[in-house]
C-alpha cells in the first residue's frame, strides 16, 4: 500500500487514523475496533466489509 495514499485515508465511520497491517493485508482502526480488508492492493473501506478486532488486538495498540 503507497504511504502517501495511507496518509490522506481515514476510517469511513469515524474519520479517524487508521494503521496498516501489511501481514494481515488490513487498515486498522482503533477508536471504532474495525480491521477494514485491503484486496489485490485496494482498501476496502466498506463497514459491511470489515471485521471487528479482538480485545488481544485492541490491547496491543
Amino acid at each position: 500500500m503507497d504511504q502517501k495514499l495511507l496518509s490522506i485515508m481515514a476510517c469511513p465511520i469515524c474519520k479517524g487514523p487508521l494503521k496498516h497491517d501489511r501481514a494481515a493485508a488490513e487498515l486498522l482502526c482503533f477508536a471504532d475496533g474495525l480491521a477494514f480488508p485491503v484486496r489485490d492492493g485496494i482498501p476496502v473501506m466498506l463497514e459491511s466489509e470489515a471485521r471487528e478486532l479482538s480485545v488481544e488486538e485492541r490491547e496491543k495498540h
